[in-house]
């Protein structure tokens, strides 16, 4: 505890809410009834920063309207559905507060928990993430990916992260001008909160089920994300093939050996097509699956030697003028 014996004060401090959106109108109202319920009672100056992601139904002028009468609303619409980890990453540049939490819009994570945060905040804690204890409320099956994609995660990266975490959190803002100052455009949040350090602590917490709406994460986009984020923050993709590479051969002398002396013993080859055809379809298929691997990495250094923007934004509302 010696290392965060540093206390802060919340007085005058500005807090500011990163609200990610996408196709989010249906929960809107109860999304605000809850964050004035909430957070709007901590003593804070607060700032909610809408993000809406492309949304295909009216999320943004509900949003609009409301930013309209309340000044606390910043709004961002982005020109297209650029994915949560860009329009994460706007809500970022624009926040002004001096604690930033990001949340999502769909109150599966809690924003009654914000107070707990801030209090850890204010007892020297420069990162305060929500740890999902219970996942009750998600499938079987997203359970047990989750929990693989974390393990698997933590034994390949540099810099492991918090199981069960997402970017659920308080952030001191320190931590987001350094998150700010990282440059890359494939945006994998969970892996730079950790990488960047500062003195982290976790609140656990339950999970509760989609306050409202459907999920945009089907398996198929999840099942990207998390490539997204070993290639990002491993190279052992990458390395595992020397290995493999070295065990073939060392398995091929050996078959090439024994087949030499079979034929100095016994005086004729070993016969067997099938067993050959076999041998080459299996060489085959792992040199493919290295390319693959070798072709994310290829691909990711495409994207970012382009220097494309991580997001264009379309129109803004609540903003000063």
């Amino acid at each position: 505890m010696t290392d965060v014996a540093r206390r802060r004060s919340r007085a005058g401090r500005r807090l500011s809410l990163v609200i990610p959106m996408h196709d989010e109108a249906e929960g809107l109202d109860l999304l605000f009834d809850r964050l004035d319920a909430t957070v709007g009672t901590l003593g804070l100056e607060l700032e909610i920063v809408c993000v809406d992601d492309g949304s295909r139904d009216d999320t943004y002028a509900q949003v609009a309207a409301r930013a309209a009468t309340d000044r606390r609303i910043r709004l961002i619409g982005l020109s297209r559905n650029f994915g949560k980890e860009a329009a994460l990453t706007a809500g970022l540049d624009v926040a002004t507060g001096d604690l930033v939490v990001p949340l999502d819009a769909d109150l599966q994570d809690p924003p009654e928990l914000v107070g707990e945060f801030v209090a850890l905040w204010e007892q020297g804690y420069d990162v305060v993430y929500g740890v999902r204890a219970d996942r009750s409320s998600d499938t079987r099956a997203k359970r047990w990916t989750a929990r693989a994609f974390y393990r698997l995660f933590n034994i390949v990266a540099e810099r492991s992260i918090p199981a069960s975490t997402g970017d659920f959190r308080l952030m001191d803002r320190a931590v987001v001008d350094a998150l700010k100052a990282l440059p890359e455009r494939n945006r994998f949040m969970k892996g730079l909160f950790a990488w960047v350090g500062f003195r982290q602590v976790g609140v656990p917490y339950v999970r509760p089920p989609r306050a409202a709406g459907q999920s945009s994460w089907p398996y198929r986009r999840l099942f990207r994300f998390a490539l997204d984020g070993m290639t990002s923050f491993s190279t052992a993709p990458l390395r595992v093939w020397t290995y493999v590479g070295i065990s073939t051969a060392v398995i091929a002398l050996l078959a090439a050996a024994a087949i030499v002396v079979r034929v100095l013993v016994v005086g004729r080859d070993v016969p067997g097509y099938a067993s050959l055809m076999v041998v080459i379809l299996f060489a085959f298929a792992l040199q493919m699956v290295a390319l693959g691997i070798l072709g994310e990495y290829i691909g990711r250094m495409y994207q970012e030697v382009k220097g494309r923007p991580i997001y264009l934004v379309r129109d803004r509302a609540g903003f000063d003028s």
